[in-house]
């Protein structure tokens, strides 16, 4: 089916939002591309063939691909996104970019989110893309490093408590800070340089990223 590479970056592709922007077309390429139902209509912007192609198909009736489908019923414990982030796990993936993550279903978004957090608890290394938007998980005691220009919008969401987060190069940095659970300090902040560094006592964090498409979207 495919030829995996040591270490394996697998694309996840979900039914989210995907938009064509320099940051997408700039990611590396992968060595193994599972699609989640209806993200499978995301391979033809993206210029890759699709490995392997996973769900409950009530989401892909317009998709008329020559693949061959690994199909679960309605009613199960697991998303589709699950099912194909599972797959690429046992086919040995050790960074995984979940593509479409954004702007489709809150409910969906939101578990994906929740979910890249865990994987990076478990050791696997995961980015959330939909082209004008990106997010990363960040854990204690790593630092985070991400490039970006003067002006550009990220926001630090606390998937937990947080303590001890630093924040440099931003507009508006932080050293040491406590950040409450769903705190909005950490929100809508800017890159003041071209790189930004974010490092974490405790707690877990996921770093969103914007691309100019979505900055004049405000709550």
């Amino acid at each position: 089916m495919f030829e995996p590479a040591q270490p394996l970056l697998a694309w996840i592709l979900v039914g989210g939002r995907l938009t064509p922007t320099p940051a997408l077309s700039a990611l590396p390429r992968p060595g193994l591309v599972v699609a989640a139902d209806g993200g499978a209509r995301h391979a033809a912007v993206l210029g890759v063939n699709i490995n392997a192609w996973v769900g409950d198909f009530d989401s892909s009736d317009d998709l008329n691909l020559d693949l061959p489908r690994t199909v679960y019923p309605r009613a199960k414990a697991s998303t589709d996104a699950e099912l194909a982030i599972a797959l690429a796990r046992e086919h040995g993936a050790s960074e995984l970019v979940i593509l479409g993550a954004f702007g489709g279903r809150f409910d969906h978004t939101f578990a994906l989110a929740l979910g890249a957090v865990r994987l990076a608890q478990e050791g696997l290394k995961v980015t959330l893309h939909s082209g004008d938007e990106h997010g990363y998980p960040l854990l204690p005691g790593q630092k985070l490093r991400l490039a970006g220009t003067p002006g550009q919008t990220f926001s630090v969401l606390a998937a937990s408590e947080l303590s001890g987060l630093t924040i440099q190069g931003a507009r508006w940095n932080l050293q040491n800070a406590d950040v409450p659970l769903g705190s909005g300090l950490t929100v809508s902040n800017e890159f003041a340089r071209r790189e930004l560094a974010l490092s974490l006592g405790a707690g877990t964090a996921l770093v969103t990223v914007l691309e100019k498409t979505l900055l004049e979207q405000d709550f």
